[in-house]
């Protein structure tokens, strides 16, 4: 096993911004370390891979109980209408803050390390997503394609 290259399999599930940080910068990391890596985007997760994504990736207050708040908001108040605008705004305004990459320069650095990005040919049928809507580069297949891949990866991770 120590001559046999390490290979990084990932489950993209969730498509907020917030959750779609993970997978990314964990798949480009492993990539610079020379770790093979790929990322099945499936259900909620293909909405990363949207050439859209700067106005339609959104992160929501309500049910991210430590997201960091000007001040305390009671639970129900975060279900308010334009709270999901406010919490994303304040999400976009601290990642151009502290310098943290967007997700577009996230997904080029993913291709440019050679990441595979499979979109779930089921999801992209399923929510009638065309592939004209999504970026330019990705692989699509099903659950048993990556299932293939996982099965020689040494590293799984889920989001």
């Amino acid at each position: 096993m120590a001559d046999q290259k390490k290979k990084l399999a990932i489950i993209a599930v969730h498509g907020t911004l917030d959750m779609a940080y993970p997978p990314l910068i964990l798949a480009s990391t492993a990539a610079t370390l020379d770790i093979e890596s790929a990322i099945f985007f499936t259900f909620y997760g293909l909405s990363i891979l949207r050439k859209d994504i700067d106005t339609f990736l959104k992160v929501s207050p309500l049910g991210n109980p430590v997201m960091p708040m000007p001040m305390p908001i009671p639970t129900i108040a975060q279900a308010f209408p334009g709270m999901t605008a406010m919490a994303t705004s304040m999400m976009k305004s601290m990642i151009k803050k502290h310098g943290v990459a967007s997700i577009k320069e996230l997904i080029a650095l993913c291709q440019e390390t050679g990441v595979r990005m499979i979109a779930c040919q089921m999801t992209v049928d399923l929510f009638g997503y065309k592939k004209e809507n999504l970026i330019d580069g990705l692989e699509y297949g099903g659950a048993a394609m990556f299932l293939e891949y996982a099965a020689d990866a040494n590293i799984h991770l889920a989001f």
